[in-house]
């Protein structure tokens, strides 16, 4: 895994969210450049569909509210219109990259977390989305402070 270069790193906003509100709903959809290495954050009410690619390889995110608990649940789109060994393939990308990606999403949404601390301590739950009971799996990946950089 690679860490995170900041400079990569874009940001957007999208209308109704604000750097520290709401928690819910809030979305986060991360996309990258293959060419250049920049990761593309946009943080909002939905999912911005707009930015996703035909590759499927994107990072989506949400805050969901159980209780009086937080929980982080991710989706990633494992299968695609691939054959089965490219989705073992994609199914390995993603958890080498997905530790890069939960720190794009940590320091990009920063303000927010220094607003409300106890998010750094919630679960983060990813859902590996396939047809194939192989790679469709849902797993407990830590929490934020795991993936927080300074």
């Amino acid at each position: 895994m690679s860490r995170l270069n900041p400079e990569k790193l874009s940001v957007e906003f999208k209308d109704g969210v604000t750097a520290t509100a709401p928690i819910i709903p809030r979305r986060y959809t991360l996309t990258h450049s293959d060419i250049t290495a920049e990761l593309f954050l946009t943080i909002g009410l939905k999912y911005a569909y707009e930015k996703i690619n035909a590759m499927r390889d994107e990072v989506l995110g949400e805050w969901i509210r159980k209780a009086d608990c937080y929980f982080f649940h991710v989706y990633l789109y494992v299968d695609g219109e691939f054959c089965p060994m490219v989705t073992a393939v994609r199914n390995y990308v993603f958890r080498r990259e997905l530790p890069l990606a939960l720190e794009a999403i940590r320091y990009g949404d920063r303000v927010f977390f220094n607003a409300y601390p106890e998010l750094d301590n919630a679960p983060i739950i990813v859902h590996f989305m396939s047809s194939n009971p192989q790679f469709n799996k849902v797993e407990d990946w830590g929490t934020f402070s795991n993936y927080h950089i300074s």
